[in-house]
């Protein structure tokens, strides 16, 4: 067996970049298809899709700052802290909404492998954000919760997960991985 050693290492320097050190241009919507083809390759028992993406760009950015300055209000944040939470639906070039379409009754295909497809989907989308020069990072918080971002995001039986932050990073971050502990990961089962 052989190994594709510059592909490898393309997927060792990926770093997870948060929206303060990404700055424009974002991808493109071609590139952006290219993350989403690199998504359908992750493992799908069933081929069932059980997510979507959402990309906001342009002044659909403006739209979602705000409802995430109301879902703050909302949820009791003063106005310093609903201006933050809109500022941080501006801050990245392109933010790309996680959705989940669950099949909760599948006749074969459990709800706990539909989540681990989801999962490989979002890996497989950012790793090809990276091998584009794009960085990124998935993002969450109260605010997947709050009613009219959800109703905005999904249709009638979805889950919002979170956004990715997409964008040219300002920074190249290098050096050893923050999470370390491959033997704590990887453990060899004595059988």
């Amino acid at each position: 067996m052989t190994t594709n050693d510059d592909a490898l290492s393309a997927l060792l320097s990926r770093y997870s970049v948060g929206p303060k050190h990404l700055v424009e241009p974002g991808p493109s919507d071609q590139q952006l298809a290219l993350m989403v083809e690199a998504a359908l390759r992750a493992p799908d028992h069933g081929e069932l899709l059980p997510y979507r993406f959402k990309a906001v760009r342009g002044e659909a950015r403006q739209r979602m700052a705000e409802l995430f300055a109301a879902a703050a209000r909302a949820a009791g944040k003063d106005e310093a802290g609903a201006a933050l939470d809109a500022e941080r639906a501006l801050r990245p070039p392109v933010s790309v909404a996680v959705v989940a379409r669950l099949d909760m009754g599948h006749p074969q295909v459990p709800v706990h492998e539909q989540w681990a497809a989801i999962g490989g989907a979002l890996a497989n989308f950012l790793n090809a954000a990276h091998l584009l020069g794009y960085a990124g990072k998935m993002l969450s918080g109260a605010k997947v919760r709050d009613p009219a971002v959800v109703a905005a995001f999904c249709e009638p039986g979805e889950i919002l997960l979170g956004w990715i932050a997409l964008g040219t990073p300002s920074r190249r971050p290098s050096g050893p991985s923050r999470k370390s502990g491959v033997e704590t990961a990887l453990q060899i089962w004595p059988g």
